[in-house]
């Protein structure tokens, strides 16, 4: 692996956003989001009380000054005045197998323009040139519609269907199963440089 995985926490950029550590004052930014039932009524968490909030913060803080990661938390930000639009992620689920996952969030004003997907392309990269992953999977809720939209989008196949997969407020749900291998990146990579050269 990598000495990505070392505490050293990478800044990551795309066209329009900087994907960064959590700090405290990211407090009020992250709990907007959080709390709102329609951003998070297809996640596992949420809608949350602040202290669930202030809770998810000092978790992601602590967890960064590991010496090996295994899980990056990032929040995502507009590179043009440093508001923070929402969260992601991306942790390795079994370093033998070179298995990681992703998953981002973002709020509610900010759906629909593209963020989504400059965001999970950018993990994806990450982790396959970073942290050298073999496979990168997403979980999503099958209701999730721009959630399954963007993991196509980026590439990702959808590998199955997951019955009654996790027990999430208050009922067992399914989920859909997506994933990547590093060589597909490989191959969209190289067809995308040569569609330039035309």
């Amino acid at each position: 692996m990598s000495n990505c995985m070392s505490s050293i926490y990478p800044l990551l950029e795309t066209q329009r956003l900087i994907l960064r550590d959590f700090v405290e004052s990211d407090l009020p930014a992250v709990h907007a989001y959080a709390a709102d039932l329609e951003v998070v009524r297809y996640l596992p968490f949420g809608p949350n009380s602040e202290e669930e909030t202030q809770n998810y913060l000092h978790t992601e803080i602590k967890m960064r000054r590991k010496k090996i990661r295994e899980h990056f938390a990032f929040a995502i930000a507009l590179k043009a005045d440093k508001q923070v639009i929402g969260s992601c992620r991306i942790s390795i689920t079994d370093r033998t197998k070179q298995e990681g996952s992703i998953g981002y969030c973002l709020a509610r004003e900010f759906w629909g323009q593209g963020y989504a997907t400059e965001v999970a392309q950018k993990l994806l990269e990450f982790g396959f040139k970073q942290l050298s992953l073999h496979r990168i999977f997403a979980l999503c809720h099958p209701k999730n519609k721009a959630s399954m939209r963007v993991l196509i989008k980026i590439g990702m196949r959808q590998e199955g269907y997951l019955r009654e997969y996790e027990w999430s407020k208050g009922e067992w749900q399914d989920r859909l199963l997506f994933a990547m291998l590093d060589r597909e990146m490989m191959q969209m990579q190289f067809l995308s440089m040569e569609a330039e050269k035309v």
